[in-house]
């Protein structure tokens, strides 16, 4: 198989070869189709995360070995099965679409559903070659769900952005549909938030970014408001524009500045997600928080549970699809560089 791979963090993909794999067990081995291209590649392939404080975070410190071929938002077709897959609805040409987020399979987080929180994490794209790679092995069929009718260029991307967006959410609620929920970050991720906020019934969502061209993508999909800016009058014309403090703060970007005016917006007992991997630090009053009673939370992408609640909204027209750039395989490298560059109006998707 080929594979768009990090052969070296910070230097261009490279295109390399291996033995396409036989499924042993209950695997199975999809061949590729599409796969979107998400920040978290980009993290991977500059190789580090900024911790705060001076400190950062090695790639290489998950056990990550090099060279890697790396994507998660992948689609593609059934091509072999494992001698004991018992599962009649997978057959071999079969299209589906991959849970990527794979864990060990025998531990708690495991039996409850909960994969994405696995310590012994086995993810596609991160510590196994993913959809960069023309074909990728799935453990087990409950891994591969059916995309019915959807545009596979825009369900793929429901594997991350989708579901990571869905389970930020569910972390803010209850609210009531008129409460003000203010997202910060309009790339994809945030987007899909806007577009999920919507497809659920809730009315007042606000998104914020520092690039005026997203306002028309983000009012479209569903934001009520949107705030242009940055600096230390960005909380006050955020405050402004909700008329208060709000119950419900989503950090797609998580930098030390966008998290200072998440928390600066919480009004007693608000809840803010924090779901961008930036980097930096969050200071806080210990004390004030305790009069605040607010809570922050971190969010690492979701679980199967809510692939298959992304999916049914999808299907049941609930869902506005994010605008999807297909761009072809062999410019995998130009993909990532176009998303380093931070102007995108929507998402990347490589499409064989």
């Amino acid at each position: 198989m080929e594979a768009w791979a990090v052969v070296e963090h910070g230097k261009p993909l490279e295109k390399i070869t291996r033995a396409i794999p036989e499924p042993s067990g209950q695997e199975i081995v999809v061949e590729v189709t599409h796969c979107g291209v998400c920040h978290s590649d980009l993290h991977f392939w500059e190789g580090f995360y900024d911790l705060g404080g001076g400190k950062i975070f090695r790639i290489g410190d998950r056990g990550v070995k090099l060279p890697r071929a790396i994507g998660h938002e992948i689609a593609g077709k059934v091509l072999k099965v494992g001698p004991d897959l018992q599962d009649q609805d997978i057959r071999v040409g079969d299209t589906k679409l991959v849970y990527p987020w794979l864990g060990c399979g025998h531990c708690r987080r495991c039996a409850q559903g909960q994969d994405n929180l696995c310590g012994k994490q086995k993810s596609l794209g991160v510590l196994q070659d993913g959809g960069f790679a023309s074909h990728v092995v799935v453990p087990e069929s409950k891994y591969l769900l059916d995309p019915g009718q959807l545009d596979l260029a825009v369900a793929c991307t429901y594997s991350c952005s989708g579901i990571t967006a869905f389970s930020a959410i569910s972390k803010v609620m209850p609210l009531e549909a008129e409460d003000w929920i203010v997202l910060i970050g309009a790339g994809g991720v945030g987007l899909s938030a806007v577009a999920m906020l919507k497809g659920l019934g809730h009315k007042a969502i606000l998104s914020v970014d520092i690039f005026p061209e997203r306002e028309a993508a983000v009012l479209e999909a569903g934001a009520k408001k949107y705030v242009c800016g940055s600096g230390p009058e960005l909380s006050q014309q955020i405050l402004e524009a909700t008329g208060g403090p709000v119950l419900g703060v989503i950090d797609f970007v998580n930098n030390s500045q966008t998290a200072q005016t998440g928390y600066s917006l919480l009004d007693k007992g608000g809840r803010m997600v924090q779901v961008g991997v930036m980097g930096g630090e969050l200071n806080l009053s210990l004390v004030g928080n305790i009069f605040k009673a607010a809570t922050v939370m971190g969010n690492n992408t979701g679980n199967l549970e809510h692939f298959h609640r992304v999916l049914e909204l999808a299907k049941q027209g609930k869902l506005l699809p994010v605008p999807v750039e297909p761009v072809p395989w062999d410019k995998a490298d130009e993909a990532i560089q176009r998303l380093r560059a931070g102007k995108l109006h929507g998402r990347l998707v490589l499409v064989k």
